[in-house]
């Protein structure tokens, strides 16, 4: 059996080393569009303070792991799949045969469409080698603008901040943080919390361009000059190249409950996968890594014959905004049933939503004890009885209530 996974990011590295467990003489090839080791995305953010080494990103630290499990890798990006000839080629001209595939190549940076994107100076923060390329050009008092206010644009943020950059981030024209992952008052605790830290933050605006300096010029007239300019306006999945093969795709990859595409014998996982979503029993695509790992494993189980339905993605982050907390889990938009504490002098938010008697979705800011609570009683869709009457009166009950409900 040849399995083939193309992506070495959390899914992939997961699904070959599960391939390998349950199939140890098949044969298992992960490529990598990247040169290096795989290395995690999410921990970028980290080597770019200062936190870790750049080795410190990679999956696994020990020498030649691939190498002893017997994976087989490659470096290059696919050019086409051939799905009738179970076949595939790499931009360099190698063929690759299989008869199992994953597909998880991941996401990318969203590209504003505005003129001098490749203005030198104006980066994205996605790679290793972007994040070589930032660090060489930060310096302590250095003038950087962020553009972006969503979940990797405020890790960026905490990044960029603790290397000493004068810092200024533009929202967008939502004017509002993180809006992906919290609601409206959570997102502007965040706000407000970073702007006491000393970030300039303009809000409600976009980008119309970038010209040499660099200079990005706002809609509001407003011309930013700065040393450096980070752009992170978001994540598109790639896949393409998928949909040229004949593989449904459409702002990702359609798969079923065993993570198979529309094609027998073809899977997908991770940020390219618009899968089965835990609460709306929809289709949706969870750009975070506990999902792409998730994915990867039972993507493999199922790849080798077993049949281990997947009970869907559940959308959750948790955010430290220098040293702000927040989390978000579920269906935290709610549906009008939800009990609300807030503590603005504290920087203390809970916002739990209700279906009936379970809960289904929770915003919280400047918590962090016992927090993994609320995500339990949401995944295992539990009951609350007269703990809702409780939790409504007072949020900050939530572990009583996991304990009760669960002895």
């Amino acid at each position: 059996m040849e399995h083939v996974i193309i992506g070495s990011g959390p899914a992939g590295v997961t699904a070959a080393e599960t391939l390998r467990k349950y199939e140890p003489d098949a044969s298992v090839t992960l490529i990598g569009a990247e040169p290096g080791p795989p290395y995690c995305r999410m921990a970028i953010p980290y080597y770019l303070a200062g936190n870790i080494a750049e080795s410190g990103t990679f999956f696994r630290q020990q020498d030649g792991h691939y190498e002893k499990l017997g994976i087989r890798r490659l470096e290059g990006s696919v050019k086409a799949i051939n799905t009738a000839k179970r076949s595939l080629s790499l931009a360099g001209g190698e063929s690759v045969s299989f008869d199992r595939m994953l597909i998880a190549t991941g996401s990318r940076p969203s590209m504003l469409p505005v003129d001098g994107m490749d203005t030198p100076g104006v980066h994205a923060c996605w790679t290793l080698a972007d994040a070589r390329n930032i660090a060489d050009r930060v310096r302590d008092g250095g003038r950087v603008v962020l553009i972006g206010a969503g979940f990797v644009a405020c890790i960026i943020m905490q990044a960029l901040v603790k290397r000493g950059a004068d810092l200024t981030l533009v929202t967008g024209s939502s004017g509002r943080m993180v809006r992906s992952m919290m609601d409206p008052t959570a997102g502007g605790l965040i706000m407000r919390w970073c702007e006491d830290k000393g970030v300039r933050i303009i809000s409600g605006c976009r980008v119309d361009g970038f010209e040499d300096g660099p200079v990005v010029h706002l809609n509001n007239g407003e011309a930013l000059e700065a040393d450096l300019i980070v752009v992170a306006a978001g994540v598109r999945p790639n896949s393409e190249f998928a949909a040229e093969a004949g593989i449904a795709a459409e702002d990702g990859i359609d798969v079923d409950e065993y993570l198979q595409t529309n094609v027998e014998g073809v899977f997908a996982a991770g940020d390219v996968a618009r899968g089965p979503d835990f609460s709306t029993r929809t289709r949706s695509v969870h750009a975070i890594q506990p999902t792409a790992t998730e994915h990867g494993k039972i993507a493999a189980m199922n790849m080798t014959g077993r049949e281990v339905a997947y009970r869907g993605s559940l959308g959750m982050n948790v955010l430290d905004s220098m040293g702000l907390i927040s989390t978000s889990f579920g269906q935290w938009q709610g549906n009008g049933d939800g009990s609300v504490v807030l503590d603005e002098e504290r920087y203390r938010y809970m916002n739990l939503q209700f279906a009936e008697d379970r809960l289904i979705g929770v915003n919280s800011v400047g918590l962090t004890e016992n927090i993994g609570a609320l995500r339990g009683l949401i995944q295992n869709r539990v009951r609350l009885g007269v703990w809702k009457e409780r939790l409504t009166a007072n949020p900050f009950r939530f572990m009583e209530a996991f304990v009760a409900l669960n002895a």
